[in-house]
Parts: structure tokens; C-alpha cells; sequence
């Protein structure tokens, strides 16, 4: 948001309520609290900063594809 021009520019301020739903709400921050983090401090806090899984491995992805084929009469993924 521009504080000259006093208005967020188009789309810039649809995240807000969400984040002010997380902060206030969710992890029951106090007001002056919640105001005065940082964007990163917010995201760390809504666990963005967290180590992610290793994700999907080709194994498991063969083994449902066998387990849950598209195609269950010809036995055919394409």
C-alpha cells in the first residue's frame, strides 16, 4: 500500500483478512502485537519457516498408480 496515496492499489489488500483472521484470531496476538511484526515474522509464525516432507517418491507414486489405474478395465494409466 502506498501511504501517500492512502488507498491499496487493485488487489494488493485481498490477503488482509486472512492475515488479520491468522494473527488476531488464530494466534490470539494482542493488537499492538499483531501490528508491529513484519510480513516474515507473520509468515515464521504461521509456520512457513518449517522443514517440508520429502514429498512423493516415484515408488509410491508406481504403487497407487498400480493400486488405482485410470483406465481399471484394460489396466491402461494413459
Amino acid at each position: 500500500m502506498s501511504a501517500a496515496a492512502g488507498a491499496a492499489a487493485p488487489g494488493e489488500d485481498r490477503f488482509w483478512p486472512a492475515i488479520q483472521h491468522l494473527g488476531l484470531c488464530l494466534l490470539r496476538l494482542p493488537t499492538e502485537t499483531f501490528w508491529a511484526l513484519t510480513p516474515g515474522e507473520i509468515l515464521a509464525m504461521a509456520g512457513a519457516c518449517r522443514p517440508r516432507g520429502t514429498g512423493l517418491q516415484r515408488a509410491d507414486l508406481n504403487a497407487l498408480m498400480a493400486a488405482f489405474p485410470d483406465c481399471p478395465a484394460t489396466g491402461a494409466n494413459g
